[in-house]
């Protein structure tokens, strides 16, 4: 999640980031140029949702479920059946990634509500971001996996497909990550070699933004150096369009969030 994000300052503030996530979240599949937010300045009230209704609906759609103090998302939730859906369709693509790829085949997932769940973070926060919260959170707690994805990508490991995981989190969080990402089942390892975080100290020479790259940027430009290894990206994941767009994939396939937007 640190990953250039837009922190909003108030209850009100966050208006803006939340609905325009709300409002993309069901697309499965990525296209470039889908979706954008709409920085349009509301000319009254009556053209911005209530915060807290777009909250009480965002604990709806995933089931909000209390235990020991914490959220979880439900399994049987909208949200659990969506991503259900997108990644029945991930599956089949990539089971035919030999009719389309010529080198090694290779899929990349995103980290924060693709591989691992922030939801309980999110409520925490009352959806409002900061680093050093999130900082604290990743060293203390385990995320759980988001439904279904440990399954996709341990099956695609066991199909010969490599496993790149793809992060905006610091390079200083990269071995609590790696240890959440095994602690809830992705099989396939996330050391140095299958796990890019953002670097702003010493970024990698691949990336000609250097330490000014946007998340497109950065993760456009990570991919590609994935290819210039001799893979072909036959799946790209993430929860953001800006987890997507840049090309360097054959297909991406984009994961429900309702609960902030990265641009």
């Amino acid at each position: 999640m640190p990953r250039s994000r837009i922190m909003p300052r108030s209850r009100s503030a966050r208006v803006a980031v939340t609905v325009t996530a709300a409002l993309v979240a069901g697309a499965a599949v990525f296209a470039t140029g889908v979706a954008t937010a709409d920085n349009t300045t509301p000319r009254s009230d009556k053209e911005i949702p209530n915060l807290g209704l777009v909250e009480n609906q965002i604990e709806a759609y995933y089931g909000d479920t209390v235990v020991n103090g914490e959220h979880y998302a439900s399994p049987t939730s909208n949200y659990a059946h969506q991503l259900y859906g997108i990644e029945a369709g991930a599956k089949a693509w990539i089971a035919h990634a030999d009719r389309h790829t010529h080198g090694k085949p290779a899929i990349v997932l995103d980290v924060d509500d693709t591989t691992l769940s922030t939801y309980n973070y999110e409520q925490e926060q009352g959806f409002g971001y900061t680093p050093a919260s999130n900082g604290a959170y990743i060293d203390s707690k385990t995320m759980p996996a988001v439904f279904g994805m440990p399954g996709l990508v341990d099956w695609a490991a066991d199909h010969g497909v490599t496993v790149f995981y793809l992060t905006g989190r610091p390079e200083a969080q990269r071995a609590a990550s790696a240890a959440n990402l095994s602690a809830v089942g992705y099989q396939p390892a996330a050391d140095t070699d299958h796990f890019f975080l953002k670097n702003s100290a010493t970024p990698p020479a691949y990336l000609s933004c250097g330490a000014t790259c946007t998340t497109e940027q950065y993760k456009s430009g990570t991919r590609a150096h994935i290819e210039s290894e001799g893979y072909d990206i036959v799946a790209n994941f993430g929860d953001q369009y800006s987890d997507l767009s840049g090309g360097h994939a054959e297909k991406g396939f984009k994961l429900p969030n309702p609960m902030y937007y990265l641009p």
